[in-house]
């Protein structure tokens, strides 16, 4: 998990009263759309069943730091993770995963979580690691959480969309999903596709050299709660409220399931029809932040990629 400044030109907070406004409007909208599962989803579990894992947190993963801070629950089957003035905490998975589809069920830290942190994300080792990010960028009660997406290849990132959340995701446990295969990345909540990232390395890689597409290296799974209250919420301005400590987050239902014996024709099909009017629905609507749209940060133009 890489520590990512937030620029002080992102897109800047929407009033609570709009946002409010548009909670409400958006989940009268959910509720009332049709949500089967996707052809993809049911392909990719009848496919590989066999592999899917149901969390244990004993068995499926080891506390890499904050001692007693990270505690499991319920005979495995719920994880908690605290920061406190001292120290936050994580877990790294015991398996690591070549291509896979990864969902984590998380409720986030509640109330005034200015200048923490919450992350679940897929990483490899060494200085040319790749990574796929979900980080939550706590704020003050009232104001919506942030949600920080990025994807790393070869050590190099700098692909950073942010979005707002069109519920609450401190009152329940939401499902955050990743599916990486050798041809595209989706980032998911609750089954809503809200980010592709698609393997363009053959076409692009020619144009810069700089472009890579995490396809070869295994990653693990992690999750942490940290203290980033330098840069977390509003580029910093907001600092972490001590009084309001131990932060606390949640997590259960981590399932992990190898896509080696995925049909990627099915895949390339995955956002058709309803899917992908709600990744454009989110998209439109809670999108704050599109690293190929910062004219600032690339004034001689966008990434290969964004184009």
């Amino acid at each position: 998990m890489s520590i990512l400044c937030t620029h002080s030109h992102l897109s800047p907070l929407i009033s609570g009263t709009a946002l409010h406004h548009k909670l409400l409007f958006s989940q009268s909208l959910i509720g009332g759309m049709d949500t089967p599962l996707h052809l993809l989803f049911l392909l990719f579990l009848l496919a590989s069943s066999a592999a899917l894992v149901s969390a244990n947190f004993y068995n499926d993963f080891d506390i890499t730091w904050g001692n007693d801070r990270a505690k499991i629950l319920d005979n495995g089957q719920q994880l908690q993770l605290t920061l406190d003035r001292f120290s936050g905490c994580g877990i790294q998975s015991k398996q690591e995963y070549l291509f896979a589809k990864i969902d984590m069920q998380i409720k986030l830290v509640p109330g005034n979580s200015a200048g923490t942190v919450t992350t679940f994300y897929l990483s490899s080792q060494g200085p040319k690691h790749d990574e796929i990010d979900f980080e939550f960028l706590g704020n003050l009660s009232g104001d919506p959480y942030i949600l920080h997406t990025n994807v790393f290849a070869q050590g190099l990132g700098n692909r950073e969309q942010q979005f707002y959340l069109w519920f609450d995701p401190t009152l329940d446990f939401h499902t955050y999903s990743v599916l990486w295969t050798s041809n595209q990345i989706i980032f998911s909540v609750d089954g809503s596709p809200i980010r592709v990232f698609k393997n363009r390395e053959t076409e692009l890689g020619k144009v810069d050299s700089n472009y890579h597409y995490p396809k070869s290296q295994a990653m693990g799974v992690y999750s942490s709660l940290w203290n980033a209250d330098d840069w977390a919420t509003r580029g910093g301005l907001v600092k972490t409220d001590w009084t309001k400590a131990p932060f606390v987050a949640s997590f259960r239902n981590f399932n992990a399931a190898a896509t080696s014996s995925f049909d990627a024709a099915a895949e390339e099909e995955a956002l058709e029809s309803n899917q992908e009017q709600r990744l454009q629905w989110v998209r439109k609507n809670y999108m704050i932040y599109d690293y190929c749209g910062d004219t600032k940060r690339f004034p001689q133009g966008p990434p290969p990629e964004c184009k």
